[in-house]
């Protein structure tokens, strides 16, 4: 049994490697059955460790997405809260482009209101855990408009990693559009009311 046991997680080392390759190669679209002929393993062997794209993706992506959660508990220590929850969310945007397929493994998850269910690990979840207290912590401080959501946030993300992966320089495309999506439309600030 302990040789089972070892062989298993020989296995699931050597498909998730592979995985690593195809994904940043191919994003979202790598094919499951190249990571299996690539590790050398059947097809079953692979939906036995990973029974859906998805599960595939998120242990891809996990590195990257405990990066971000740790990096959301060092911001919510800063002073300024709209500071914190935009350098995090820079941050989350820098790591889906950079990152191919992370942005598509983040749409798999239709937004919705409701708490994550106990037990929920998706990439999606994680990454809600962890910032939300950083959206909290700006709405609180009337520091982001009212009503903004942690999905409002994933969504522009991953919308600005999507609409800018096949650009010639993603990531400059993708930082110009966000400092956008931050500053607004207007060429210069709106004036301050009077005292």
């Amino acid at each position: 049994m302990t040789g089972q046991r070892a062989d298993a997680r020989r296995n699931y080392s050597r498909i998730l490697a592979v995985a690593v390759a195809e994904v940043a190669q191919h994003g979202a679209a790598a094919s499951l059955e190249q990571v299996a002929r690539t590790a050398g393993v059947g097809s079953a062997t692979v939906r036995r460790h990973f029974p859906t794209r998805q599960a595939l993706l998120e242990a891809v992506f996990q590195e990257r997405i405990q990066t971000l959660c740790e990096r959301a508990e060092e911001l919510s220590r800063a002073e300024d809260s709209r500071a914190a929850l935009l350098e995090w969310l820079h941050d989350l945007l820098a790591y889906a482009v950079g990152a191919r397929g992370l942005a598509d493994a983040l749409t798999f998850e239709p937004p919705t209101d409701a708490p994550a269910e106990p037990g929920q690990h998706s990439c999606g979840a994680v990454i809600e855990d962890a910032a939300t207290p950083l959206l909290r912590r700006a709405l609180s401080d009337g520091a982001v408009r009212a009503g903004t959501t942690f999905h409002d946030l994933l969504t522009l993300a991953v919308g600005i990693a999507l609409a800018t992966e096949h650009h010639t320089e993603p990531s400059v495309q993708a930082d110009r559009l966000f400092a956008l999506a931050v500053e607004g439309l207007s060429p210069n600030p709106p004036n301050p009311p009077s005292p």
